[in-house]
């Protein structure tokens, strides 16, 4: 590239960097600051006693409460449980891919292949009630133990309350498209004027709910105040889940590799059960601000705890990216705007909140983005579903496309859309599903929100119901890429190029949609359109489907302002991860301890604006595509943090240099393999691709972790007395 456009870049980023600076400096000034470091110490003082509520403020190190002599039989039974519902969960996903083959000659329902199906939804319903009746099982245990506190009327108030407005919300944006497709229809509005209404509002109401929320406390700022009801924190936690990758990229790449990609659709569920069976009840009992200040506890030194502080800012850093890249292909296909102007615009609306308000505005924020984000991935594929087949219910009729579709494949002489692996290994397929559950109880954006509910039981609910949330979206995916393929072989393939509809033509101006019909492209230079001529990159699908079906503008929009949704809502949750891994993990637990609230909130906004603009950089460069860089980012929680916290919790002998030895030594694999793979593709093991690398990362910690451990001192008595603190709750 030319001198000039780098000066031209940084010029950009300069001016845009710099009104941005300054107006949040004046809406800085605006709003009372943060008052103190303990937000909500007093409102939870009167919670100490065991059997009523548990203190939100972990006690000082060598003051851990002294385990009740019930807790051998309590672990145990617990234990119990969770071990045959692992083994339901591994062998809910493993089975239906061994067996996929022969399962396919079985049709059920409306002609779904029955090996096809368990992979689409049977598998995730397994999931959902795997959640729900370990949350019920340990209910009953804690009620039977006397650890099951009552609910406050406060709490009670505040979930009633918090749910009528996102149900209010939700039927105000159903009316609100439903008047924009009148006027449409009646006063033939602009599509221009469509999109940039709906993005507008949408991005105007972050921000008015991102000033209107500001923290004051620092636990406003880190934990939402610890009140976040558990249907609500669910709502959020779904929401700041179903990314980019999900609501851009995940039908996209079932549209493209058919049964193999189903391997993300159950991978980025699963771990939902490995979160409520091993995690998150634990660290909402040890409480305090991070997923790094459990690791710093448990493994005492800060050398465990600035590498997990790195490695989550790694992690965090490459999935920002992959949001960044989303909300530059939106703005710049559906407002018009180069894309690097619409990285720019897009991030300015990601720090209205998380730069203002803190985990407490982005909670708020993320209830509100995932319900847009579901209704506008619910509304085209419902409306493509009634148009194709007939029937309003998607998740049950593509079926019927997915046999229409084997019909149009053996005429067009293509591969079977739903045979397994006509291009992966069965062990890539394994090593993916897997490495993306692992990574999805080690993300640590995710760890982090089960801070923000009142107690463990609170915990334990809002995964069950953030799973329930996410499997709306994850059931619909394998209709949208269904539907959107039997629309294109039956609609696009085999018509002559000159005439392709106009979407044709404005998508290939992004660079996802090529029409290389011509000899030099690949193509046979016929002028018919065939299959392999139509070059569509698995980004583009769930955007351009609503007008490759010619449906309504404001369908269109809707769309986009999910995508928006989806990008903005994880690209908040990340970013503050980093700021307190910056600002409190490294800043404040290590190399200042005596840092005062403002000085620790004000470098945690420097690192907000720092990470955008770096993540800004990065995504112009297109690296890969966005659910590639998600995969990653995966693989090396994968392999990092994920090992760490489980032994943290259910090996008593963990120690420190354990702890170091195994994250350093499984993110080194990882990136090497990783890195090789991605450069020679034709040296991967077993066909296992770089989006897998975390499977060879992650046995290398566990061992590692386990030989140093064993060769080392045993952990110190308070911190077993900690690991004896949070097996209760």
């Amino acid at each position: 590239m030319s001198a000039s456009f780098w000066i031209g870049l940084f010029q950009l980023f300069l001016v845009v960097g710099g009104a941005l600076a300054v107006s949040l400096f004046i809406i800085d000034r605006l709003f009372p600051p943060v008052r103190q470091v303990q937000g909500s110490k007093e409102s939870y003082s009167s919670r100490t006693a065991p059997v009523t509520r548990m203190a939100t403020v972990v006690p000082p190190p060598l003051q851990w409460p002294v385990a009740p002599a019930w807790l051998p039989q309590y672990w145990q039974e617990n234990l119990r449980l969770v071990g045959p519902l692992l083994v339901i969960w591994l062998l809910s996903f493993v089975l239906p891919v061994v067996l996929a083959a022969p399962l396919n000659q079985i049709s059920v329902l409306t002609g779904f292949p029955l090996g096809y199906y368990m992979g689409a939804q049977g598998t995730l319903i397994c999931f959902v009630v795997l959640t729900f009746v370990y949350s019920w099982r340990m209910r009953l245990l804690d009620r039977r133990y006397g650890v099951d506190p009552a609910e406050l009327p406060e709490e009670q108030l505040s979930r009633r309350r918090y749910s009528l407005r996102y149900l209010a919300f939700g039927a105000g944006l159903l009316l609100l498209t439903a008047l924009f497709v009148v006027l449409e229809t009646w006063l033939q509005l602009p599509s221009f004027l469509i999109d940039w209404s709906f993005l507008a509002l949408a991005i105007g109401l972050y921000a008015i709910i991102g000033i209107r929320s500001r923290a004051d406390t620092l636990d406003a700022y880190y934990v939402a105040d610890r009140k976040v009801p558990g249907i609500i924190n669910g709502l959020a936690t779904g929401s700041d889940w179903m990314s980019a990758a999900s609501f851009i990229s995940m039908a996209g790449a079932l549209y493209l590799l058919g049964f193999e990609g189903l391997a993300y659709i159950t991978g980025w569920t699963g771990g939902y059960v490995l979160l409520v069976l091993l995690l998150a009840p634990y660290l909402r009992k040890f409480g305090q601000y991070t997923l790094v200040d459990f690791i710093g506890a448990r493994y005492p030194g800060a050398g465990a705890r600035v590498i997990a502080a790195v490695f989550s800012i790694i992690i965090c850093f490459t999935y920002v990216t992959a949001q960044v890249t989303g909300i530059g292909i939106i703005m710049s296909r559906f407002l018009g705007l180069n894309y690097m102007v619409g990285v720019i615009v897009g991030l300015a609306a990601v720090l209205l909140c998380s730069y203002l308000g803190g985990m407490k505005a982005i909670t708020w924020t993320q209830g509100v983005q995932g319900i847009i984000l579901v209704f506008a991935y619910l509304v085209p594929v419902t409306w493509l579903a009634y148009k194709l087949t007939g029937v309003a219910l998607p998740q049950v009729m593509y079926g019927e496309a997915l046999s229409s579709i084997e019909q149009l494949e053996q005429a067009q002489g293509l591969s079977s859309y739903v045979a397994p692996f006509n291009d992966w290994s069965v062990w890539n397929y394994l090593a993916l599903t897997l490495c993306l559950m692992l990574g999805t109880a080690g993300m640590p954006h995710i760890l982090v929100r089960f801070y923000t509910v009142p107690t463990v039981r609170d915990s334990r609910s809002s995964v069950a119901w953030a799973l329930v949330w996410i499997c709306v979206l994850y059931l619909t995916a394998p209709a949208y890429a269904a539907f959107s393929r039997w629309e294109i072989l039956s609609e696009v393939v085999g018509q002559p190029v000159v005439g392709l509809p106009d979407w044709a033509n404005r998508w290939a101006s992004t660079g996802l949609l090529t029409i290389a019909d011509s000899p030099d492209m690949g193509g046979n230079g016929d002028g018919v359109l065939q299959y392999h001529e139509l070059q569509i990159d698995q980004d583009l699908v769930v955007l351009a489907t609503p007008e490759i079906a010619e449906l309504p503008a404001t369908v269109v929009a809707l769309v986009a302002a999910g995508g928006m949704a989806a990008a903005l809502s994880t690209a908040d949750g990340l970013l503050m991860v980093i700021a307190s891994a910056v600002a409190h993990d490294i800043y404040h637990r290590t190399l200042n301890p005596r840092a005062g609230s403002r000085e620790r909130l004000l470098l945690g906004r420097i690192a907000i604006l720092v990470v955008a603009v770096l993540a800004a950089l990065t995504a112009l460069q297109r690296l890969a595509i966005i659910a590639q860089l998600v995969a990653w980012a995966f693989s090396f929680a994968t392999a990092t943090i994920f090992p760490v916290l489980v032994l943290g919790i259910f090996w008593r002998r963990a120690n420190s240099y354990g702890a170091v030895a195994g994250m350093i030594s499984g993110f080194l694999v990882t990136a090497g393999y990783m890195t090789l793979t991605y450069i020679m593709p034709e040296w991967a093991l077993f066909g296992i691709s770089s989006s897998a690398a975390g499977i060879f990362g992650l046995p290398v910690n566990f061992l590692v972790t386990w030989l140093v451990s064993r060769r080392g001192p045993p952990p110190d008595p308070e911190v077993l007395a900690l690991v004896d603190y949070v097996r209760y709750p």
